[in-house]
């Protein structure tokens, strides 16, 4: 699959800093990878972080990622904190 901008909002801004939350049923191995979030780039800065929901449909990956380049139409992120895998209660 791919980016899919209306799972993509602004949860808090202050002072240049942008706080996002991106849900998505994408793996959070795609949505970590080269070029996912380009289409974000006119709109995020370096340094901003991306609160992350992936596998969404499935066993949920969740992690907090950073925004660590953006330039020419591409956004990089990293992975901060990957959250353990949720499993639902039994």
């Amino acid at each position: 699959m791919a980016f899919n901008s209306k799972d993509f909002s602004v949860m808090a801004y202050a002072n240049g800093f942008t706080l996002w939350n991106y849900a998505s049923a994408d793996k959070l191995a795609a949505v970590k990878g080269t070029g996912y979030f380009n289409e974000t780039a006119p709109f995020v800065r370096k340094g901003d972080m991306i609160l992350t929901v992936a596998n969404n449909a499935a066993a949920i990956e969740s992690a907090i990622l950073s925004v660590e380049n953006v330039g020419d139409g591409s956004v990089s992120v990293s992975d901060m904190t990957t959250a353990a895998v949720s499993t639902p209660a039994s």
